[in-house]
């Protein structure tokens, strides 16, 4: 059996191709020149006689004479005299790239700036706040200081660790521990002693960061979150938080600023480093800087002691921003959580202050955070009347009313945070919460009626009236809440309707108060009430049961200040004066 071979359509043929003269044809002419093609170029034209034909046949002549003419000026003068591929060569930064760095620039949005703005006008600055906790919450008891970095007072020993095995096991705990032979302990300081030695302590960990010794820096940090453990002084406890915050906050920002010096960038095209700008992303900063943030964080994790821990790392919060920038709600609520651990009720709600303080540092737009640490302390609500607490109040010889006003700058803070531009159904809320898990707790409706729109407060006065009436009188005083309730009808006005109601609900209480100085607290708020919303009538009743209480005893002699207030307050708001001056109150 045989196979035949397809017969092929074409037929190959081969053909001599001549190579050299097939590439001499295709290329062009060669010239050798002496000058730049993009040289600027001057045209001469010299002077002749050009003969023009129009269309009709005519013919014109006309001279020109001879004139340098640049035909390249203006590319010249914009590259400066060079050729347009050495001049960008010579730039910086190409155009390409400099288009790819101005879309990767982050540019700071109006409507985040307009938001800032809105919350820095509700919300009072802490450096208003705390100078008036260091004013108020003073103490004439002895105070101690226990540290490795100041000189003078006792020599504290502490046990060293011994054996291999502990100093392989506890390599990473000992950040937070004290240098044996180092620890001195200071006893007897007054408050103005306490604060100078709080003070040097500052300065010794700026001294110490300003050499780059960082790590002595962190452990004075660290020693210094130590002293908000102690409550042996409680009712200084409040400016002591004042005082030992404000060292961590100078700490935070040194490493907030050291990392941003190290985290230089170089945007796209540049060949320069550029610090970073003040609203930077996390995909702007270089590794390193990110590595060397990392390390901060591990350290601070390393801290065996919970509160310390907990203070350090809340002071470096805002370092956070070099790594994510959308994560700090998870680590906001992390660190709130995390500071259920705290036995001491005091000393967790200022934490719960201190975090809030700090988180409206890195964001603005989340708030569910502070509404977590404020509910977290209404779970807790019920540890300020432990039997614990109780045994250390009669140890320091500190009455329950004293007490829980230490709560109140840390309490105030936090729901200033959470009603800051809330909506109304939020106080509705709280108001439930509180009511099932603190029974109308007296030191929790003070603050909320300081913290939420007066107006808010005045829509609601019948309601607070009642909760307020219900309240147990042990421990924070009754008259405080009608001061701060009388406070809010002074900026906002109820319904006309319930106004006669709510004076004769308040001042059916009021008035039966013995003490002088708790009865004119209140007066000289609620006769403001009186004298805008009543006749002369009601005024003149309100004046004389004013004069019927500061008389005994000559009482008005020890509250001039309160009772000038009172006439101001009248004089200011009273609209007949005829009637108030002739008020039988002023013969009696």
């Amino acid at each position: 059996m045989s196979t035949s071979k397809p017969l092929s359509l074409c037929e190959w043929s081969c053909q001599i191709y001549d190579y050299p003269a097939n590439r001499q044809k295709r290329q062009l002419s060669w010239e050798e020149v002496s000058d730049h093609p993009l040289k600027p170029l001057v045209v001469t034209v010299i002077e002749s006689r050009v003969t023009r034909r129009t269309l009709g046949g005519s013919t014109t002549s006309s001279t020109g004479s001879s004139t340098p003419t640049p035909t390249l000026e203006s590319l010249a003068a914009a590259l400066e005299g060079t050729d347009p591929l050495t001049h960008f060569a010579r730039q910086e930064m190409d155009p390409l790239s400099k288009m790819a760095a101005d879309m990767w620039e982050p540019v700071p949005t109006d409507q985040r700036k307009s938001k800032d703005a809105l919350l820095d006008d509700v919300i009072e600055p802490w450096a208003t706040r705390k100078s008036a906790i260091l004013n108020k919450f003073t103490t004439s008891e002895k105070l101690s200081i226990v540290t490795s970095f100041l000189s003078g007072g006792e020599k504290v020993v502490v046990k060293a660790q011994s054996s291999v095995v502990d100093k392989v096991k506890n390599r990473l705990e000992q950040l937070d521990d004290f240098e044996e032979g180092s620890v001195r302990q200071m006893m007897d300081l007054t408050q103005q002693e306490y604060m100078h030695r709080i003070e040097q302590l500052n300065q010794e960990l700026v001294q110490a960061w300003n050499h780059d010794q960082r790590v002595k820096a962190l452990k004075i940090a660290i020693q210094c979150s130590k002293l908000l453990v102690d409550t042996s002084v409680i009712q200084f406890y409040p400016s002591k938080f004042v005082l030992i915050t404000d060292i961590l906050d100078i700490f935070g920002k040194l490493v907030y600023d050291r990392l941003r010096t190290k985290a230089e960038y170089y945007i796209p095209g540049s060949k320069t480093p550029t610090s970073l700008p003040e609203s930077f992303t996390p995909d702007m900063v270089p590794e390193s800087a990110k590595e060397t943030c990392r390390n901060w964080f591990y350290k601070i994790a390393s801290i065996r002691e919970l509160v310390p821990r907990l203070y350090v790392e809340m002071a470096i919060l805002k370092s956070y921003s070099f790594l994510t920038s959308s994560e700090f709600s998870q680590a906001l609520l992390r660190l709130t959580r995390m500071i259920r651990g705290i036995g001491d009720p005091l000393v967790a709600v200022y934490a719960h202050c201190y975090l809030c303080r700090v988180g409206m540092a890195v964001t603005t737009g989340d708030r569910e955070y502070i509404k977590e640490n404020f509910y977290d302390f209404v779970a807790s609500y019920n540890q300020l009347f432990s039997p614990s607490v109780r045994a250390e109040l009669n140890r320091q010889k500190v009455d329950l009313s004293t007490y829980l006003t230490l709560y109140t700058p840390a309490l105030d803070w936090i729901l200033q945070g959470v009603a800051a531009n809330a909506p109304e159904k939020l106080l509705v809320e709280i108001l439930t919460r509180c009511k099932e898990k603190c029974n109308n707790s007296a030191l929790l409706l003070n603050t909320i009626m300081a913290a939420f729109k007066p107006s808010y407060i005045a829509a609601r006065a019948l309601q607070f009236i009642e909760m307020v009436s219900a309240c147990d009188e042990e421990g924070f005083p009754q008259y405080l809440l009608f001061r701060t309730l009388g406070l809010c009808l002074a900026l906002a006005d109820p319904p006309a309707e319930h106004r006669l109601q709510i004076l004769n609900d308040v001042w059916r209480v009021v008035s039966r108060l013995t003490d002088a100085g708790h009865y004119v607290s209140c007066a000289e708020v609620w006769i403001q009430f009186a004298v805008r919303h009543f006749s002369s009538r009601e005024v003149n009743t309100f004046l004389g049961d004013i004069i019927r209480h500061m008389t005994p005893e000559r009482a008005y002699e020890h509250h001039y200040p309160q009772l000038q207030a009172v006439v101001n307050k009248v004089l200011t708001h009273t609209r007949d004066f005829e009637s108030l001056f002739t008020m039988v109150c002023y013969t009696a």
